[in-house]
């Protein structure tokens, strides 16, 4: 039997989950146990799509047939609506921002991304970066001479979202520059002064180390000119475009990508990418909805060391995680 329209085998063996036409009340057909409960999950089962529940408290099981909540982090009235603020289409599709009680939603070609619910992901995927680094300034191997040991780190993050990551970099005065790689326009624009995302990220847009690039983040690793950018990118690995920390958040995973086109970032010429935009000893931080072992080895077989992955708890649920690697010296 076929699946109804804008519906999609989950992975895993999690069923099959559907997005209304009109991207605004998301549903579930099938079995989604655990996996939806990620901080990042595809798309949002019962108890989130009548808007009373974070995702990090919503049980989506089965229970005699009926899937039933958490009731631990209530966030919202259960009546109220979800209202489409903004709908664009671009090169990759379609995007929408939606507003349900207090959170807001960004959906891309009817896929949940992420919302304004907690955040605690996205800030760990940063402050663990640098903690790395920290640790990494202590080993003799790792030494950034002829730099000093207190020079200002650069940091690219890969996915401006709802404005977290960028704000936990904002706070620490260590990042001495922060450039955000974003490939759709319409989020950059709600992040501009008086957007409906700028509350989040106003602060860290005003911050002179701060600069925003719209780009593929895929392209602009491996060097090609950046979509509404005034320079381009610069030769892949070249002094100029080298970071000290990549973080990386723009799909819900290695083994699962919003668009196809993403999946060539998780691969051997990806990563090699990734490495020729490392400076020696630098650490790369990928976040994931759950653990990817097979993406350790890809990391190790494309000479990344101290590769280690990094647990999120999250209230119910498979944990996220953060995949770590470091460019050797």
């Amino acid at each position: 039997m076929g699946l109804p329209p804008r519906c999609f085998l989950a992975p895993f063996g999690y069923g099959a989950w559907c997005i209304a036409p009109d991207a605004s009340f998301p549903l579930v057909h099938g079995t989604a146990a655990g996996y939806v409960n990620a901080q990042r999950s595809r798309t949002l089962p019962a108890c989130l799509r009548e808007a009373r529940w974070t995702r990090a408290g919503c049980a989506a099981r089965q229970d005699g047939g009926m899937q039933q909540p958490d009731t631990a982090h209530p966030v919202a009235p259960a009546a109220a609506p979800a209202v489409v603020l903004d709908r664009r289409e671009g090169p990759h599709g379609e995007v929408v921002l939606r507003q349900q009680g207090e959170l807001l939603q960004i959906i891309a070609n009817g896929t949940f991304l992420m919302d304004t619910s907690d955040g605690s992901s996205e800030r760990l995927l940063v402050r663990a970066a640098l903690q790395e680094l920290r640790e990494l300034r202590e080993l003799p191997e790792y030494g950034r001479e002829p730099a000093p040991s207190d020079a200002p780190l650069r940091l690219l993050i890969g996915g401006l979202g709802v404005g977290f990551s960028l704000a936990e970099a904002a706070d620490e005065p260590e990042w001495g520059r922060i450039t955000v790689v974003e490939r759709e326009e319409a989020v950059i624009d709600w992040h501009r002064e008086g957007g409906p995302l700028s509350p989040f990220s106003s602060e860290a847009l005003r911050d002179a180390r701060t600069e925003i690039v719209h780009a593929d983040l895929v392209a602009y690793l491996r060097g090609t000119r950046s979509a509404g950018s005034d320079r381009p990118a610069g030769p892949s690995g070249s002094d100029e475009e080298r970071f000290d920390a990549l973080c990386l958040d723009i799909d819900n995973g290695p083994g699962w990508t919003v668009t196809d086109d993403n999946g060539s970032l998780y691969s051997p010429s990806g990563l090699a990418a990734c490495a020729a935009r490392l400076s020696p000893g630098g650490v790369l931080a990928v976040w994931s909805a759950q653990p990817a072992p097979t993406f350790d080895h890809a990391l190790r077989n494309s000479g990344f060391v101290r590769v280690r992955t990094q647990e999120i708890p999250v209230a119910r649920g498979v944990p996220d995680v953060v995949h770590f690697a470091t460019k050797p010296a």
